[in-house]
């Protein structure tokens, strides 16, 4: 009989993920009502905000009737409309929890959230039983992600309450296999853009190659493309990481930079933005100092306002601002960043080596990040999860100018520091010939809350050595 009166509770199980609520259900003689699904209430409880689509129903005439065990590729929340069940739900995903069971009971006042990739079961304990679910994605019987498993299972051996012999069991349940023959449900997959780029080959090297992590480049996955709304079945994915960028600063600053800045910069974010919001995916995004004005004097934070100087400074301020519409989303601000491929302190080891002395800018102040150090930042926060939002992630240490790093390349490559000639931005720039962009003096950011989560980057002068030695 349902009990009423309860109080919402939130109880975890055994499953990661597997998650069972007691429902508050108010009666009296003229029958009940009952918050089945309440969003407000239940997320504060820990319920994954999962995006329902549909709402499926089952009706169970019969005590015994048995279902199951099928792992979907969607989330779902079960609960049971009228009757009473014995569920069964078995981990059928990748990892260290591959085989677990949980079993109880569901009625009207119990429910339970079952994550994407573990087999769900039941066997009805009353006539005329309405078992409900919601699902964040739209049914199918014959699409890809399912994984099943044998109701007689002898590993996950499920006591039910009613002898499997004594019920009836469709063929196709019958002829589902036992455990040691289930392929394990893998984790849904992170896509990373830019592969080809500094920061995308670093992010290779820190992530691997695995079946769900993808890389593609603009030539197997173009962002700016009208079609990217169809371009995948973006159900499939958990996590994207966007490492594409339009980062030529000066020529950004033309008519035709302009315009294939704000392409990949703003106007394909939004896309990306749209896709991951509806597909409830977390969205990595990689920003820049240049949404400073680089006018505050000391670091800036997270909170302080974007104010951009030019062109490709407005369409990273542009696409931050867009970012953050997005429900899970890291935004990630960085600074001077070095890497596999041409850059600063390659070109200042590259003059030092040919005996050219070059004249260098000393009155923009920042700190180096290197793309090894902003893989691994960027992999601690999606491991970790801490609260979504924008984080600086850039080396540590005492923030330098670019004149400072060019003698330290020079002196650590073995040649004579002083032969750097230091210069103003106006100086170095009075006699270019071709539009250049603005710079901000200062792009030293606060990094205290990343640290708060656990990660620190290496100091910039201890990353710059070992980048020379490679």
């Amino acid at each position: 009989m349902t009990e009423f009166g309860k109080d919402l509770t939130r109880t975890q199980t055994p499953i990661p993920g597997l998650v069972v609520f007691d429902l508050p259900v108010h009666g009296d003689n003229r029958g009940w009502f009952k918050e089945n699904w309440q969003r407000e209430k239940m997320l504060p409880l820990g319920l994954e905000d999962f995006g329902p689509v549909q709402n499926n129903i089952s009706f169970n005439d019969q005590v015994g009737t048995t279902r199951g065990i099928h792992a979907e590729p969607w989330d779902k929340f079960v609960s049971v409309a009228t009757g009473r069940i014995f569920g069964a739900w078995v981990d059928l995903r990748q990892g260290p929890t591959f085989g677990a069971v949980f079993t109880t009971e569901l009625d009207p006042s119990r429910a339970i959230f079952v994550p994407r990739g573990v087999g769900n079961s039941y066997q009805t304990l009353e006539p005329d039983t309405a078992y409900t679910y919601l699902v964040n994605d739209h049914w199918s019987p014959n699409g890809e992600g399912y994984s099943f498993l044998n109701l007689a299972d002898e590993t996950a051996a499920i006591d039910w309450p009613i002898p499997l012999a004594d019920v009836e069991i469709s063929a196709k349940d019958h002829a589902h296999p036992r455990l040691k023959d289930v392929a394990p449900v893998p984790p849904r997959k992170t896509l990373i853009l830019g592969a080809n780029g500094q920061l995308g080959r670093a992010l290779r090297d820190e992530f691997g190659e695995h079946p769900h992590i993808e890389y593609t480049t603009r030539a197997t996955l173009d962002i700016t493309a009208p079609n990217l709304a169809t371009a995948r079945r973006w159900r499939d994915y958990d996590t994207i990481i966007n490492a594409t960028a339009y980062t030529a600063v000066d020529k950004a600053e033309t008519p035709d930079g302009r315009t294939d800045a704000w392409a990949v910069n703003a106007t394909a974010v939004a896309s990306l933005a749209r896709i991951t919001t509806e597909n409830r995916i977390t969205l990595v995004h990689v920003s820049s100092d240049y949404v400073f004005d680089g006018t505050k004097h000391g670091e800036y934070t997270e909170e302080d306002p974007v104010t951009p100087l030019g062109v490709y400074g407005q369409t990273k301020a542009a696409g931050d601002a867009i970012i953050t519409t997005v429900p899970r989303h890291y935004l990630i601000r960085t600074s001077w960043v070095i890497g596999d491929g041409n850059n600063f302190v390659r070109t200042m080891a590259s003059l030092a080596e040919r005996g050219i002395n070059p004249t260098v800018v000393d009155d923009q102040t920042g700190r180096l990040t290197f793309t090894t150090d902003l893989a691994a930042g960027i992999h601690h926060l999606l491991n970790t999860r801490p609260a979504y939002g924008t984080y600086n992630l850039t080396g540590t240490g005492t923030p330098t100018t670019w004149a400072d790093i060019a003698r330290t390349v020079f002196e650590l490559t073995g040649h004579d520091p002083d032969r750097i000639t230091p210069v103003t931005t106006t100086q170095y720039y009075a006699t270019a010939t071709t539009p250049t962009a603005p710079r901000p003096h200062n792009s030293t950011l606060d990094l205290t809350k990343i640290t708060t989560t656990g990660h620190t980057a290496p100091d910039t002068a201890d990353s710059l050595a070992t980048y020379l030695r490679r």
